[in-house]
């Protein structure tokens, strides 16, 4: 049986009998937000067949026979008022720029259509490998003209989706939430049969960073307008063996969610630079289906936690019955309101021995096998894009939303880089693969020792990832 809520008599600063108690008013912020303007868009931006596909070096395929999934586009517009600027996020299922030119050509042409300021817009990729491939300039085997002509309509596609986000803006609010899913593992594996390198794959001695954080949008009716999902994981369960355009996991993820909430959902891809699914590398897409359903039930069961008004608690005083009981409910807090936005560059050094763009070329004329050739032409990209000087200046996003923030950078970022900066910020979005793609950036005590792709692949000298993480731990603050 129940008992009777001991509750204070307004105004009363007495003990009334021995089990009536002065109410002490306690209020706890359960899970942090904003309240803003939001718009949201979504948008199909799935290539035609003569679109080149080729992201593997392990395959002679250049074109996919048909389509597993439709890749989309989604765009969430964040205004703190009718008369600011909006800050605009675009999530877009391909999987990385070749050239820094590129990304550039569609961010700035946003940039310039929408009159937003550069540190208002982020482009992110969710990295699937099984799309388009994006260079503006491909090798003829890559039917060039297709090729091109599908960044152009990409660039078309993603003005529009943006001004309908845009248009959309009306007040909502927006609650964060931090849980967690066991789908990636490490993947830096020390080769058993050469301890001098590790190889890119399931590593089940190490663990892996598991943290998952969502968000959800509310309209003024309580409707649920957009989640967010940020997880570290290299989509790569599909690989050389697939011929299918796929988004991968991130596709049946985005299914499982918005068959429960009914309104769009984004995949932001984390700092998931070691990371990856246990399965991975295989052809059978049912395979991604799986991945993409765990990780869309482990979103949904935080999801879940969040409704409106269940930002913060409020204790309502205790009850006597078999236990002391402590009573808490919902209660109506009001969420922060600011938004901003920065992004400042940093110098990054780049490695003394990175070869020049000369060297690079008269390497890819005496390429033995087509793997080598491969690297080379990648290798040629980013040195194109980071220039021959001895550094080379990055941005680096961070926007600040009301109790939370995000934070976007344009690398394949090692997983330390949101472990210590959720320290400071545990409500935080972080983002691979933002406003471009120019390599891996490793801890430093990675580049001593073994070879590591990941290591050999980037072009930044030991201590970038560091130096990266010092400027957005100050951006934080």
């Amino acid at each position: 049986m129940g008992g009777k809520c001991l509750r204070e008599t307004a105004g009363s600063d007495t003990h009334q009998s021995h089990n009536t108690y002065k109410k002490t008013v306690i209020r706890h912020t359960r899970f942090p937000g904003l309240r803003a303007r939001f718009g949201v868009s979504r948008w199909d931006i799935t290539p035609g067949l003569e679109v080149c596909v080729k992201n593997w070096g392990a395959t002679d395929r250049w074109f996919a026979r048909g389509v597993h999934r439709t890749l989309t586009g989604t765009a969430l517009a964040i205004a703190e008022d009718d008369a600011s600027r909006p800050l605009l996020l675009i999530t877009l299922d391909l999987g990385w720029w070749r050239a820094r030119a590129d990304a550039d050509r569609l961010r700035l042409s946003l940039c310039d259509t929408l009159c937003l300021p550069e540190e208002n817009l982020i482009i992110h990729l969710t990295h699937t490998h099984s799309g388009p491939l994006l260079d503006s300039e491909p090798p003829p085997e890559a039917n060039p003209k297709a090729t091109v002509a599908y960044l152009d309509t990409l660039r078309e596609t993603c003005i529009a989706g943006a001004k309908a986000a845009i248009d959309d803006l009306q007040e909502s609010s927006l609650l964060f939430h931090t849980g967690a899913c066991g789908l990636a593992t490490h993947r830096d594996l020390p080769d058993p049969e050469n301890p001098q390198r590790l190889l890119t794959g399931f590593h089940p001695h190490e663990p892996a960073d598991d943290t998952l954080v969502v968000a959800r949008i509310f309209d003024e009716a309580n409707r649920t307008r957009a989640t967010l999902v940020n997880y570290a994981c290299h989509p790569t369960t599909l690989a050389w063996e697939n011929d299918l355009i796929s988004p991968d996991f991130p596709g049946a993820m985005r299914e499982v969610v918005e068959a429960s909430t009914d309104a769009p959902c984004l995949f932001l891809q984390g700092a998931s630079g070691e990371f990856a699914p246990c399965e991975q590398y295989v052809r059978d897409t049912t395979t991604a289906d799986r991945h993409g359903r765990v990780l869309g039930h482990a979103a949904l069961s935080s999801l879940e936690m969040l409704a409106p008004g269940t930002g913060d608690m409020a204790y309502d005083g205790a009850l006597e019955s078999g236990a002391p009981l402590a009573l808490w409910s919902p209660a109506t807090g009001e969420l922060p309101q600011s938004v901003s936005a920065k992004a400042p560059s940093v110098d990054l050094p780049l490695k003394p021995d990175l070869p020049s763009i000369a060297a690079i070329r008269a390497q890819m004329a005496d390429a033995p096998d087509g793997f080598a050739y491969e690297r080379l032409v990648r290798q040629l990209r980013v040195r194109e894009s980071v220039g021959e000087g001895p550094a080379s200046p990055e941005q680096i996003w961070t926007w600040k939303l009301g109790a939370g923030a995000l934070v976007g950078v344009p690398f394949e970022a090692y997983s330390i880089l949101q472990r210590e900066l959720r320290a400071e910020c545990p409500q935080l979005l972080v983002l691979n693969l933002a406003n471009g793609h120019l390599g891996y950036l490793p801890p430093a005590p990675l580049y001593r020792g073994r070879s590591l792709y990941t290591v050999w692949q980037t072009p930044y000298a030991e201590g970038s990832l560091e130096a990266v993480t010092s400027l957005a731990k100050t951006l934080l603050t």
